[in-house]
């Protein structure tokens, strides 16, 4: 089971999460797939984060973060012990999302939804100081990006497996060419060209 957890005014119409759910379709996985909308409120995100991995062992689960949702997916790993796969994760989203509470709007549909202060106090409380097993983690880190600082992420995930792309951006843009890596990070067996 891979649960994809989306960015921060994002969507699971988002690049990469679209991307990951045709693959694991033309492979006859679409049902090993979920990508749910996750609500402003960290603490609901995480709840619907865990109501989609109810009833599957930790060992058979793999969550798939970018951004905020890698935050959210580092998090779940140390509760749950299933693996992560990070996208170009948020690291300290209590400080770098401070500046938008209120009203802003979410990228794909453009409606307005707000963030509040209590949802900065909900992500402190999210916070890993240092990950437990780092076999379990797959952090893919831009040195491109335009909103998080790539050397944040990689000193927040000593010893896992790292994958440092020199360039791209904050959504991956060129994902494409690392989607294969992740599934099979993910247990899943792809068919050989």
């Amino acid at each position: 089971m891979i649960v994809y957890l989306h960015g921060f005014r994002s969507s699971p119409q988002s690049f990469k999460a679209r991307l990951i759910g045709q693959r694991l379709a033309e492979i006859g996985l679409a049902n090993s797939y979920a990508c749910p909308q996750l609500p402003a409120s960290p603490q609901a995100a995480i709840a619907l984060a865990r109501e989609c991995m109810t009833g599957k062992p930790a060992q058979e689960v793999t969550l798939i973060g970018s951004s905020l949702g890698g935050y959210y997916a580092t998090w779940l790993a140390e509760q749950t012990g299933c693996r992560a796969v990070l996208l170009n994760p948020a690291v300290r989203p209590p400080r770098d999302l401070e500046k938008y509470v209120g009203v802003t709007t979410a990228y794909h549909s453009g409606e307005p939804f707000e963030f509040k202060r209590e949802h900065v106090d909900e992500l402190k409380a999210l916070a890993v100081e240092r990950i437990t097993r780092p076999e379990r983690y797959f952090l893919i880190a831009a040195t491109g990006d335009e909103v998080l600082d790539w050397r944040e992420m990689t000193a927040h995930y000593p010893g896992a497996r790292q994958q440092v792309i020199q360039g791209s951006d904050h959504g991956l843009s060129d994902f494409a060419a690392y989607q294969d890596d992740v599934l099979a990070f993910c247990g899943i067996r792809l068919p050989q060209s």
